[in-house]
């Protein structure tokens, strides 16, 4: 097992589709796991410290666990299978461990409410993990990110203005060219 944290939750511009990038504290290894948008939500709650009016699921489980006299020791990322991720809930509840099935971003959501270490398999980071170096994080321009640092878990979320250079204000230039504005106050074949 491989301890990680939560490093970003990414948004692509593109799909507005949720990515939780789990970094490998030992190491310089990444693992990107696609989520849902209420699950990030979850998460990028829990890391930047607001209590919801009402309890979400989460809140629900961690409520659950607690009044059952269990204790979280941590999440487990155990197997990745077709592309999709699966982790177990390793809880401690009268002496004995339970370990419940989860899918990685609920469980990645309950052990940041209950300040859980994360754990994945070997064979997981290494079959789905990214490798960076320090020069090529540097280098490269991120998407939009709600990221932690680890010295502060209550950093609020914030995105990152995406890099424009000419190449990619070309396509928009050559859009705005093939417009006739002189033809805006004629009406159009569209009725």
């Amino acid at each position: 097992m491989i301890r990680v944290v939560v490093d970003s939750i990414r948004v692509s511009l593109l799909t507005q589709s949720r990515v939780v990038v789990l970094r490998e504290t030992e190491g310089n290894r990444y693992l990107p796991i696609w989520i849902g948008q209420f699950e990030a939500d979850a998460i990028a709650m829990a890391i930047q410290g607001h209590e919801p009016q009402r309890p979400m699921t989460h809140d629900l489980l961690k409520a659950a666990i607690g009044e059952l006299d269990g204790l979280v020791r941590h999440i487990y990322v155990n197997d990745i299978r077709d592309n999709t991720f699966f982790a177990r809930i390793v809880i401690d509840q009268a002496g004995r461990t339970v370990e419940l099935d989860a899918r990685p971003s609920d469980a990645i959501a309950l052990a940041e409410r209950v300040q859980a270490p994360i754990f994945v398999a070997d064979h997981v980071l290494e079959q789905a993990g990214v490798l960076f170096d320090e020069e090529e994080q540097s280098d490269e321009a991120a998407p939009p990110t709600a990221s932690r640092s680890e010295e502060s878990s209550a950093e609020t979320a914030s995105e990152a203005e995406p890099e424009l250079n000419e190449d990619s204000l070309s396509i928009f230039r050559n859009f705005i060219n093939t417009l006739d504005l002189d033809d805006r106050d004629r009406p159009s074949d569209k009725s």
